[in-house]
């Protein structure tokens, strides 16, 4: 036993942990020592208790550090001095408030309302405020249209879908916690949501052997009363949600499915025992199990509404080729006009920014066209060197010039009974255009070298992002080969004018590259798709498809698209949004702005001790008040007395 430490006798049973900032109390919650008795004595060396936290001595009293990086002190029976009266007084309050005041206020922390935007945030997850009468409605129609038990069913599986949400969300925000931990989170989950109030009576539960059993008593349930309010009080189980909910959190923390049922228990109260479905007897698992699959009529009306779909799309929409996708008013106005082009064999212009999706409206268009079954010939104007235009368009002869070894066709030729796609056309020589308008008007063509016309069938689509009106009048562009193109304008609208569109071409570009990658579709969480929808896009839907490329590629197999995946420099360039969090009371809270958060980022990348940081603040201050440590403090938030006991604990030497 090292030297210079008092040797105490081990205690069992509950201790009160109180994260310690020197002499202050910032946040508490309590501890079960469980896996092993507190040492009674140790060196400047960790005693492992358990495989998630360790027990240190520092300068005369435990420490606790766990695997979240918090560090609490622990005071012991009677370590408390007398004149501590009002630490005696906090310590009993929180002795009687329960184990989970700590995961209750974290949960909370990450709660956040951004009132200009109407967006509530649960970590990466948007949530709603829902009237409970309006719930309360729900439940009596559903009850009335569908019968009691298919009600029944269908709010215990969208109980089941929240739980394996959420599940979802708390493995995302504590990888590290330990099993008991990730498993209390649901019951305060519940409790935060405004579910009911749960108390676990007995949580055993291995993750990985697969073991579990539990039982909580629930209390304030709002299934309850919506349930006594509309239907009177009845026997049997009303938390249908609740139960739904608590077999999805838990399957998907587990990784197995646990069936959980409620037994009655009392008025206003009721008892809730989970087990895995080999636990329960088979006649009983077989009767709560049928409320977690989907209902026959269910299928049968969407199989009705998929049939009604597909006969929609054969004779309404048959034209829409798969890359189109929108719903905005912008996007309609323009694919009405490329619908109607598509009967007939006009000249097509289409105009708008660089990304827009020009090339592909031309692809719809041709699709939809008689001449399907042609060949869709694309060419880049701008990107063929002025020479080589004219042999590119229309062709070139054996011997033609110096290297022409053999005869090809030009892109016109290539084109016969189908669509010729002039991308940038603007960029055309002067000289070129002058061709190309013969081509139009005449059907004929002339390969480069030869003395013979050959004639052509073919539809032009042109694009520019140019204003080619304002380079008529600027003579870069011919007058007669303008209004020979512009007999049908369209113009594609940027993406910034399309947002609604953005979740649907979100989901198509993710199933293609999903395909491409071989992985699984991954969802986009709706934090990152608030981020696609707030985006500027100068890019277009060009940017948007390269984003959620990368967004595939950089998500493994079966996780969700994150805001970090897909903007991974500070892009994003709308207004920022101002957001608030809620304390563990309810009140709100405004959070940090966005340079604090930079901050705080920086810090942690670059592994900077909390003691570095402390002291750097502390210095700062007393630097800008001249060394004025009344002036300090109340910079900091402190008082006096504080910052000189932060002040002397600097100074003085490390205990053994």
């Amino acid at each position: 036993m090292a030297k210079g430490i008092p040797r105490r006798k081990p205690v069992s049973g509950r201790h009160v942990l109180v994260q310690a900032d020197h002499a202050h109390i910032v946040k508490c919650s309590q501890y079960t020592d469980t896996a092993a008795q507190l040492p009674s004595a140790c060196g400047n060396h960790d005693v492992d208790v358990d495989a998630d936290r360790r027990i240190i001595w520092r300068r005369g009293e435990w420490l606790i550090a766990d695997t979240l990086r918090r560090s609490y002190r622990v005071l012991l029976p009677g370590t408390a001095k007398p004149e501590d009266g009002r630490l005696q007084k906090k310590l009993k309050a929180l002795a009687e408030s329960g184990d989970s005041a700590f995961g209750i206020e974290d949960l909370a922390t990450r709660l956040r309302f951004e009132f200009t935007e109407g967006n509530i945030w649960l970590g990466e997850e948007r949530m709603v405020l829902l009237h409970m009468k309006a719930l309360g409605s729900l439940r009596k129609e559903l009850a009335d249209t569908l019968g009691s038990d298919r009600a029944r069913g269908l709010l215990t599986r969208m109980g089941y879908a929240a739980g394996m949400c959420d599940a979802e969300l708390v493995r995302k925000l504590y990888p590290d916690a330990p099993d008991p931990e990730i498993i209390r989170k649901g019951p305060l989950l519940h409790n935060l949501e405004g579910f009911v109030k749960v108390d676990p009576v007995r949580i055993d539960a291995d993750i990985a052997k697969g073991t579990y059993y539990s039982e909580v008593l629930w209390s304030n349930s709002f299934e309850g009363e919506v349930h006594r309010q509309i239907f009177g009080v009845e026997p049997g189980s009303t938390g249908w949600m609740q139960q739904g909910y608590a077999t999805g959190y838990v399957s998907g923390i587990m990784g197995t499915f646990i069936l959980f049922k409620e037994c009655e228990e009392g008025p206003g109260q009721s008892r809730l025992i989970g087990k895995p479905l080999k636990g329960w007897a088979p006649a009983e698992a077989e009767e709560l199990l049928r409320h977690f699959h989907p209902d026959a009529i269910a299928d049968q009306i969407l199989q009705l509404q998929q049939q009604v779909q597909g006969l929609r799309y054969s004779i309404e929409d048959s034209m829409e080729a798969s890359d189109m996708v929108g719903i905005s008013p912008a996007f309609k106005a323009a694919w009405l006009l490329i619908q109607k082009a598509a009967v007939s064999q006009i000249t097509v212009l289409l105009l708008g920014e660089t990304g827009v999706g020009k090339e592909v409206f031309a692809r719809a268009l041709h699709k939809a066209s008689s001449r399907a079954s042609g060949p869709f010939v694309a060419v880049n104007c701008g990107a063929l060197p002025e020479p080589l235009i004219e042999s590119e368009l229309f062709g070139v002869e054996k011997g033609a010039y110096t290297g022409a070894r053999n005869s090809r066709p030009g892109r016109f030729e290539r084109a016969h009974w189908g669509t010729l796609f002039l991308d940038e056309v603007a960029e055309l020589s002067m000289s070129a255009q002058t061709k190309l308008l013969r081509a139009i008007q005449e059907g004929d063509i002339e390969r480069l070298g030869d003395t013979k016309t050959r004639k052509v069938d073919v539809r032009i689509v042109a694009a520019t992002n140019v204003d080619l009106k304002q380079a008529v009048e600027q003579g870069r562009f011919r007058k007669d080969l303008y209004y020979r193109l512009n007999i049908l304008p369209v113009l594609v609208p940027p993406l910034r004018e399309r947002v609604q569109d953005i979740p649907l071409l979100a989901q198509r570009f993710v199933e293609k590259f999903s395909a491409r990658e071989g992985k699984r579709p991954a969802r986009i969480t709706n934090r990152a798709m608030h981020a696609l929808m707030n985006y500027s896009w100068p890019g277009n839907v060009r940017e948007l498809e390269n984003m959620i490329e990368r967004g595939v590629l950089l998500t493994q197999n079966g996780e969700q698209i994150d805001v970090s995946n897909l903007f991974l420099t500070s892009s994003r360039n709308g207004p920022e949004v101002p957001e608030v969090s809620v304390d563990r009371h309810g009140k709100l809270l405004a959070c940090e702005d966005h340079a604090i958060r930079e901050l705080v980022e920086h810090i942690l990348d670059k592994g900077v001790s909390l003691e570095n940081v402390e002291s750097l603040l502390v210095d700062t201050a007393l630097a800008r008040s001249l060394g004025n440590v009344s002036s300090a403090a109340r910079t900091l938030g402190l008082t006096r007395s504080q910052l000189r006991y932060r002040l002397r604990s600097r100074k003085s030497p490390p205990e053994s």
